[in-house]
């Protein structure tokens, strides 16, 4: 695991975004232990969902508030082509993290990134680290930039018809 966390501290120095990998002692695998980790925001926390292409088999990163649910159809409008989640051992040869440690930044590979814009309201984030228990924050717009992501509105709608 060491590893996956020394990528992501290189990755982000890589593009000039200044972390601190913070271990936490406990799992901070979902968006709500993580909050409660990091002691901030459900919202503040950086969700890594990989979904596979149905066409072409690669990959894609989402990067989706704590608090959002993707909306799958969205998603897919931006992959260009129908998604289905990615399977555990892909996503692990392929991006070196274990599903609950996928971080935004530092992949084996690289692979479209899409962020959704609400992350973009707050001051700063906090994204898994490439372990279970490793996180790190980060401002919005930087992390943005380091994980050469798109803006997009990607939550799926809460409303009421």
């Amino acid at each position: 695991m060491a590893g996956s966390i020394d990528r992501v501290i290189t990755a982000a120095a890589a593009a000039g975004l200044e972390i601190e990998v913070q271990r936490m002692g406990a799992s901070t695998r979902t968006a709500q232990e993580a909050a409660e980790q990091c002691g901030c925001d459900v919202a503040q926390i950086v969700k890594s969902l990989i979904f596979r292409g149905e066409t072409s088999g690669k990959l894609f990163l989402f990067l989706v508030s704590g608090i959002h649910q993707l909306d799958l159809a969205k998603a897919a409008a931006l992959a260009g082509e129908p998604l289905t989640r990615a399977d555990p051992r892909q996503v692990r040869d392929e991006t070196g993290f274990a599903i609950g440690g996928v971080a935004p930044i530092g992949h084996l590979i690289a692979m479209p990134t899409f962020m959704d814009e609400t992350l973009l309201n707050y001051a700063a984030v906090w994204s898994a680290a490439g372990a279970h228990d490793a996180v790190f924050s980060a401002a919005p717009d930087r992390l943005l930039i380091a994980a050469k992501a798109k803006a997009a509105s990607l939550e799926a709608c809460a409303c009421t018809a």
